[in-house]
């Protein structure tokens, strides 16, 4: 589920927050979501001293349900993943209130929570939305809020709820954000299957397209001119700028970036990955034009060395401890909270 974003810093012992927030007007609630049905009361759960109603539910809902619709294939299948995004709605809104609840919790040798959000930040958090969301049109934003039957002291509250909820999710990332040497050397000694990278090749490529009537042997003149450049000293990613016909990689010097064996077609795959670092290839003719093919730099097929995915395991371990930890965070709050699901 999404939840708005807070943007602009926080007072001293807070982080930046992103700025990425989604509000939308309230248009009609989705045909068919059978809410009315699940919830008869119109209520979802109670969580502390805070209800979560069918309409919020939706509002979180309504954003998402044409990602559902297109990727459906059958209304049964829509009606499950709809389903279960409202289940997942249902369970994020009660741990928002959760957190926000341990946001104001004493710490330690407290007997009242210190920690607040200035009033300056949610100011120019709604300052941000009006801008953003609402053209910069106070008259819109307020309609919003009356389509939502909320005043301004309500909405205030939920921005600054949303502005904790952030926050404190993200103390949790930051939380899992140390990996040890030897934790990486154990995911790469037991995951060295992921870590296999076929033949590749940096290549860039001047291109000769083949005019009309041009023959074979007129496009391999033009060709040999180039080799005869880039034999002379000239660099061919200067050749490239000036020969090449390829107008989308013209100015980058027929850069094609790094390519698998498996990306090119097989006249092109065959002679590059016969070619080593530094080397330029004979005219390779084809109905299309005639084409010279230079390697930058390869890599030969294998697994990769540790030191090169070093960076990519440790971005998996931390997302995989981020989400243990904030799981079982989250679980210690919904044991330590009043919660009732209907």
């Amino acid at each position: 589920m999404h939840y708005r974003a807070a943007a602009g810093a926080l007072f001293a012992f807070l982080a930046v927050l992103p700025a990425s927030y989604a509000q939308v007007a309230a248009p009609a609630p989705p045909a068919g979501d059978n809410l009315d049905l699940r919830y008869a009361n119109g209520i979802a759960a109670i969580v502390e001293d805070r209800v979560i109603t069918i309409e919020d539910i939706r509002r979180e809902v309504r954003p998402l349900v044409g990602a559902i619709q297109i990727n459906s294939r059958n209304e049964q299948e829509f009606n499950q993943k709809l389903e279960a995004l409202q289940d997942d709605i249902v369970q994020n809104l009660i741990d928002k209130v959760l957190i926000v609840k341990d946001f104001y919790k004493p710490k330690d040798g407290e007997k009242e929570s210190k920690r607040q959000i200035p009033a300056s930040v949610v100011d120019n958090q709604i300052a941000e939305i009006q801008i953003t969301e609402f053209d910069g049109d106070r008259s819109k934003f307020l309609a919003y809020l009356r389509s939502r039957g909320l005043t301004l002291r309500e909405y205030r509250r939920e921005v600054t709820e949303d502005i904790i909820y952030d926050y404190m999710r993200g103390q949790q990332r930051k939380s899992q954000s140390v990996i040890s040497p030897v934790k990486v050397e154990t995911y790469y000694n037991e995951n060295r299957d992921k870590f296999y990278q076929e033949d590749q090749a940096s290549i860039r490529v001047i291109q000769l397209s083949r005019g009309n009537a041009e023959t074979d042997a007129q496009l391999r003149d033009k060709a040999d001119e180039v080799l005869t450049k880039f034999r002379a000293g000239e660099s061919f990613a200067e050749l490239a700028t000036q020969y090449t016909d390829d107008i989308t990689r013209r100015s980058k010097g027929g850069d094609q970036g790094w390519q698998k064996r498996s990306d090119l077609r097989k006249e092109f795959s065959e002679v590059i990955f016969n070619m080593k670092k530094g080397q330029i290839s004979d005219p390779i003719t084809i109905p299309e034009g005639c084409f010279l093919l230079y390697v930058e730099d390869r890599k030969y097929a294998g697994v990769q060395p540790i030191e090169e995915v070093r960076g990519d395991i440790e971005r998996i371990l931390v997302q995989q401890m981020s989400r243990q930890g904030q799981e079982r965070w989250l679980e210690r709050l919904r044991r330590s909270g009043y919660v009732r699901m209907f």
